[in-house]
């Protein structure tokens, strides 16, 4: 089965969870909460479990910590 079977070509509603995430209504991709990209449900890896909101990629998933006041733990030498 493709990604574009059983779900329809329709955005999913999710549950993000903590390592995991739960399909409340079925669908195919979901909405970047920073770009408006579409991700397909089998390429997602990136969301935010306090904002309910998935990334596409690592540095719009960062990108969106810096804006909620979230920075990353940094080293000091």
């Amino acid at each position: 089965m493709n990604r574009f079977e059983g779900s329809g070509f329709r955005e999913a509603k999710i549950r993000y969870l903590d390592g995991d995430y739960q399909i409340l209504t079925a669908g195919s991709y979901v909405i970047c909460a920073m770009t408006g990209a579409q991700i397909p449900i089998d390429e997602l890896r990136y969301w935010s479990v306090a904002r309910q909101e998935p990334y596409v990629d690592c540095a719009s998933s960062l990108e969106a910590d810096k804006r909620a006041g979230i920075l990353p733990n940094q080293s000091r030498g």
